[in-house]
């Protein structure tokens, strides 16, 4: 077509892409157990992220709690 003009950016960027995501598609998330896979690994990381941040805010809200009896108690003896 004459009046038509493609920049070679576009093209070769979609291609690229279509060509490393294309066998990736076919080898795992082509099959419901390839992409059942897939989403249990996802579950398994939001669970392991999650185990961990639920530790860390556990001590956070134990030092807190001890942090605020103690003011509490010596505001109540008068001593702050």
């Amino acid at each position: 077509m004459p009046g038509l003009a493609m920049v070679p950016d576009m093209t070769a960027s979609s291609l690229a892409l279509a060509g490393l995501a294309a066998p990736a598609q076919a080898a795992l998330l082509g099959s419901q157990v390839g992409q059942l896979l897939v989403a249990l690994v996802a579950v398994a990381l939001v669970v392991i992220v999650g185990k961990f941040v639920l530790k860390l805010a556990w001590r956070l809200i134990t030092i807190g709690i001890v942090v605020v009896a103690a003011f509490y108690l010596l505001s109540t003896l008068g001593l702050i």
